[in-house]
């Protein structure tokens, strides 16, 4: 069967978005921008209560002496302490050895042969969606690897991609495990029900079987969008991608199985630090998930690429000496230039609009205007998927704008007789929702530099174009499961 043909507003949509400037300027002018909103909106007194201290949170004015001297003293350390800076440069340097040694192209090729087409999509949605338990390392490893995957299969890469940012990013609260976002988010949740109910705890396991229900709902959303849309779309397009090969001969093949045995090594290694209740990558509490080995996924990444690149390097005679590893790792800073100029103009921005508490305003009234409409539940629970994906936009980070507006909305929704849990589980389906689609999510740019390896031509509005279908589909099927969970009283964990 033909798949249908995309609606021409995709197009549209593309050439309006394209037209925006570059996304360093972009992330410039809405820098420019943000200096007189803060000092109009300081000026008209626009402010909120806050749920937990009843003070009074106004918008700072960036334009006062305190603004300017928080702008200019805050530039480099703004930049330094930016999270996708430090996380990608780390991962980004094992990676680039693994990467520049064969290593990546010859597994992948062999991956993709050996592989069936049909599944190449569900199983890129499925790592996606089980890269949170890593952390935001998926953002760095699996989305540039599934635009290889997609080329070596003779498919076109940047549908690899955007079928890796869906899940990773849209997908990033659903798991088949539990991981470090429950455990962040249901501490959240307690502390913001304890207003109501001194003796109330949500479990990291609160809303296990909704979420697991949501993995096999991203896999089959992000396979049927990526099949029936995204590829159609890309394929019509007529850009020109240099196809890729990669036939291992029999040296590779003996180097893919010493890389395979340094594999091994370094997980038995990593498992033997991380397994006693007193290992050096646990906390010093003795827990796994908060622990080294969790939360500094980067440098786990790293090592592990690292170790096995220059195995598979000398092995194969690709990186003959330690003096082309060095080499391999500079060329791959050098790619890097364009996105660290851009991060540090996204770091000024992101940081300015914390500063200014706008995001922190927008979030409590947006949540007080909920609790005064007195609406069904059912319909209460939309709204509030809906309004934590329009705050997405613009307040990238979810456990951030979790514990900006948990203390508003869990006691608010406890009084109307909505459990926390039922109310963390409609906040992360709007977090998740949107995640893909706005350029002030901080890995948006790094997914877009990724694109442009295989298609230079690649613009914001491209990506955007791209990511819209899996937005609305994830959004819409989401909105639906939930109606159902709540029509049929299912228990959303354990």
């Amino acid at each position: 069967m033909t798949p249908p043909r995309p609606h021409g507003w995709f197009d549209r949509l593309e050439r309006l978005g394209n037209h925006l400037p570059h996304p360093t300027l972009l992330f410039l002018w809405l820098c420019l921008l943000l200096l007189p909103l803060s000092a109009l909106l300081s000026w008209l007194n626009a402010v909120a209560v806050h749920p937990t201290s009843g003070e009074f949170v106004p918008v700072n004015n960036l334009l006062s002496a305190d603004g300017v001297r928080q702008m200019f003293t805050g530039a480099a350390s703004n930049f330094t302490g930016f999270a996708p800076v430090g996380p990608v440069i780390v991962a980004l340097l094992g990676v680039g050895i693994a990467e520049r040694s064969g290593l990546l192209g010859a597994a992948l090729g062999t991956l993709v042969r050996r592989a069936p087409a049909m599944l190449l999509v569900p199983v890129i949605a499925l790592a996606g969606v089980l890269s949170s338990l890593a952390v935001d390392a998926g953002y760095v490893v699996l989305i540039p690897l599934a635009g290889l995957m997609f080329q070596l299969a003779g498919r076109h890469p940047l549908a690899g991609i955007a079928a890796g940012f869906a899940a990773v990013a849209g997908g990033f609260s659903a798991n088949l495990m539990i991981g470090p976002i429950d455990v962040v988010l249901a501490g959240i949740s307690t502390e913001a029900a304890r207003m109501v109910n001194p003796g109330a705890l949500v479990l990291p396991s609160a809303n296990y079987w909704f979420m697991l229900a949501s993995s096999v709902l991203v896999v089959g959303v992000v396979t049927g969008v990526t099949v029936r849309w995204v590829e159609p779309w890309l394929n019509r397009r007529g850009d020109v991608i240099e196809p890729l090969t990669a036939d291992p001969d029999q040296g590779d093949a003996r180097a893919l199985r010493h890389a395979g045995l340094a594999l091994l090594g370094v997980c038995l290694a990593l498992f033997l630090l991380a397994w006693p209740e007193g290992g050096p990558l646990r906390t010093p509490d003795g827990a796994l998930l908060t622990g080294p080995l969790i939360s500094q996924s980067a440098v786990v990444i790293a090592l592990i690429a690292a170790v096995c690149g220059i195995t598979y390097g000398r092995s194969s005679g690709s990186l003959p000496s330690a003096r082309h590893v060095i080499e391999s790792m500079e060329e791959t800073l050098r790619t890097l230039a364009s996105y660290l100029v851009l991060m540090f103009f996204a770091a000024q921005f992101i940081a300015w609009f914390a500063w200014s508490g706008i995001g922190l305003v927008m979030a409590i009234r947006g949540a007080d205007l909920l609790g005064g409409l007195a609406l069904p539940t059912p319909v209460l629970l939309v709204l509030v998927v809906l309004l934590m994906a329009s705050l997405n936009l613009v307040i990238g980070s979810a456990t951030a704008k979790w514990t900006l507006v948990a203390p508003v909305l869990v006691p608010m929704l406890m009084v109307l007789g909505i459990s926390p849990e039922m109310t963390q589980v409609a906040y992360r389906l709007g977090d998740s929702g949107t995640n893909i689609i706005t350029p002030l999510m901080p890995y948006f740019v790094l997914v877009l530099a990724f694109a442009r390896r295989h298609v230079v031509a690649t613009g914001v509005g491209t990506l955007i174009t791209l990511m819209l279908p899996y937005s609305l589909a994830l959004l819409g099927s989401w909105l639906v499961l939930l109606s159902l969970w709540v029509a049929f009283d299912w228990p959303l964990g354990f």
